[in-house]
């Protein structure tokens, strides 16, 4: 795991004057062990390297070919490395170094810009081919490693593993205000967008390549796209009563056959997870999906060390939990108590690390777990991306249980639907009758819906009506009308809530530590398999990730197997009330953000909560956590360099 700098111009005297040295030493986080520079006509690369693999001989930026024709600087790891090496050199490649960098560039070499359809792992990287004078990056199909670039003025671009290197130079930068009202829904802003205006990202599954020009531009293709069982599958359709009767060895069989597949990938996957020269660990909540990973790991390496964080508020913790899971799977188990003081003294810090604005409360335990679990590893593994591949999230049961509505002529919902609405809010069944005849495409944003859009009009100062939820929605919704609900809410999971917030957190607040995360669940292979479930392998009314624990139920406890799921929950409602509200109304007070947020009703909503009206922890946190980024980012004097000493040391 590494952090990475790339500098490109046409005019060859532009790129000499930015200061890669200080941009490198903001993100040495990321790569304490050790760090390079390259320069060449058009382009500069640095590069800071976080050891794992090949200890001695992974030094970056790294060349390969013949005069040094390709050079690299790479961010991740490519698990598959060893497999594909043998058939590199099959092919007439030879290697000098063990790294799986130099696996990279081999294939490059061989394969082109198709390289990435060779690569499992996490990953993204630039390669600057000094013959055809060409860059060439590109970004995991999942989204797992950042990637962000900056087009200056003067026509340069500068690309880099973390943003806040991209705000060490020169150009003003200006707050993007239609990203931070899209924040304001998703507690954070979509991709490939930013918080600011000039600074994006390189979509997951996406590459590009950028040869020296008048018109100096990228030039981005997507080279992957997740597909799933369309609803008009034969084997999406839930076979009848008559179907079950007659054919029920042939449905056992096929069932069978899938419950072994996702076993098996996701074996494969955890093993080659665990090719390290270093020590690897594990996060375990106590949940199915953390516990699989621990089952299944601990096979390989039975001395696991395994990490949890909990909180002192009884009923926000997961501590005891996760303890006995660790007991019952017989793995090393170490736990990390959080207190609010902490929390405030420390929140600052997690923001700056995080690069972006993102109010999900969950990054607070992971910051704190991976300090910890930085003392004894330097790598984790953690279950990111089971709920999203198989049916995890309780909202993913929501179309089964509207299945009703299903019946019912459009125009007499619309009806329904607006009698509904002239109820009072407290009346029963009104919000299931409203969600029921409401098109999912219009009612699932994602996991987290934070600000309806007609709320923001009494907190956000900006505005238009360009600017609305639902344009971004119906984007993904109309590239996905053959997939059923269910799967709508996965890819829309995927293209959103994955990348945007539970991939995001899960870097900068383990990297913050220089601790590497890695996801197994998150493999071509392991989705291949996770993308041909029916809809009744992955939800019913009672449950979810139904065919994964059949999977594992050999190898995870059955006390654990049906075990609802907690995640790592934060007591943010409880310590905005007492705790934290002086805390925040300080933040509040003091941010110099009046000409986006209307102070008065922040504050009005912050007493409403302290006085239990109603519940507005999510939505103070998300103005907090802004207003925090917003101070750290936009309106603090100091340079970066002066807040890199602040927080780091």
């Amino acid at each position: 795991m590494c952090g990475f700098i790339g500098i490109v111009s046409s005019h060859e005297n532009t790129i000499d004057s930015l200061p890669l040295e200080e941009m490198m030493d903001i993100i040495s986080h990321r790569g304490p062990d050790d760090a390079g520079m390259f320069e060449d006509t058009y382009i500069r690369l640095g590069f800071r390297r976080l050891s794992i693999v090949d200890l001695e001989g992974g030094h970056q930026p790294m060349k390969y070919g013949n005069h040094h024709r390709f050079t690299i600087v790479f961010n991740g790891e490519i698990y598959n490395a060893p497999e594909l090496r043998t058939v590199l050199k099959k092919n007439g490649a030879t290697f000098t170094t063990e790294s799986d960098t130099e696996v990279i560039l081999a294939a490059y070499d061989q394969y082109g810009e198709r390289c990435v359809d060779h690569l499992k792992g996490m990953f993204s990287f630039l390669i600057w081919d000094r013959e055809e004078e060409l860059l060439f990056g590109a970004r995991d199909p999942f989204g797992i490693k950042p990637l962000f670039y900056r087009k200056l003025r003067n026509g340069t671009i500068v690309f880099a593993s973390e943003k806040k290197s991209l705000f060490f130079l020169n150009d003003p930068t200006y707050i993007d205000g239609k990203g931070a009202f899209h924040y304001l829904t998703f507690q954070y802003i979509p991709e490939p967008h930013t918080a600011t205006a000039d600074i994006e990202k390189l979509p997951p599954g996406h590459s590009f390549h950028w040869q020296p020009n008048s018109t100096n531009e990228l030039k981005i293709e997507a080279y992957w796209e997740p597909e799933f069982l369309r609803k008009d599958d034969p084997m999406n359709k839930k076979p009848n009563i008559f179907v079950r009767l007659f054919k029920k060895k042939k449905l056992q069989t096929y069932k069978n056959y899938m419950l072994s597949d996702i076993k098996s990938s996701l074996t494969e996957s955890v093993k080659r997870h665990m090719r390290s020269d270093v020590p690897v660990g594990a996060f375990l909540s106590g949940g199915i999906d953390s516990s699989a990973i621990v089952a299944i790991a601990r096979q390989f390496h039975p001395n696991l060390n395994t990490f949890t964080a909990e909180f002192e508020r009884k009923g926000f913790s997961e501590g005891d939990i996760a303890a006995e899971t660790a007991e019952s799977l017989n793995v090393n188990h170490i736990r990390v108590k959080i207190s609010p003081e902490e929390v405030m003294k420390e929140f600052p810090k997690i923001v700056w690390h995080m690069d972006e604005p993102v109010a999900d409360p969950a990054a607070i335990p992971l910051y704190f777990v991976s300090q910890e679990a930085s003392r004894h590893v330097k790598v984790v593994l953690s279950g990111e991306g089971a709920d999203e591949l198989f049916g995890g999230y309780n909202i993913y049961r929501e179309p089964q249980s509207l299945q009703m509505f299903n019946y019912i002529p459009g125009p007499l919902k619309s009806a329904f639907k607006g009698l509904a609405q002239q109820l009072p809010a407290k009346i029963k069944g009104r919000s299931f009758f409203i969600r029921g005849c409401t098109p999912i495409q219009d009612r699932f944003v994602g996991n987290a819906k934070i600000f309806l859009d007609h709320e923001k009009e009494h907190i956000f100062i900006p505005g238009s009506n360009e600017w609305k939820t639902d344009h971004i929605m119906h984007e993904l919704y109309d590239k996905i009308n053959h997939y059923d609900d269910v799967t709508k809410m996965q890819y829309v999971d995927l293209h959103t809530w994955l990348r945007g917030d539970i991939l995001v957190k899960a870097d900068k607040m383990t990297m913050a530590h220089s601790l590497e995360l890695r996801v197994p669940f998150l493999d071509r292979d392991v989705f291949h398999v996770a993308s041909r479930l029916p809809v009744y392998g992955k939800v019913h009314r009672h449950q979810t990730k139904v065919w994964l624990r059949e999977a594992v139920a050999d190898v995870v406890p059955q006390e654990i197997l049906h075990r609802k799921k907690l995640g790592f929950p934060v007591p943010i409602r409880h310590w905005l009330k007492d705790d934290m509200y002086e805390w925040v109304r300080g933040w509040i007070l003091e941010s110099n953000t009046d000409h986006l947020f209307n102070k008065k009703s922040c504050l009005q909503l912050l007493e409403d909560h302290r006085k239990g009206k109603y519940d507005g922890s999510r939505k103070i946190w998300t103005i907090l956590t802004y207003m925090i980024w917003h101070h750290s980012y936009m309106e603090n004097n100091q340079t970066e360099k002066e807040q890199y000493r602040m927080y780091i040391g």
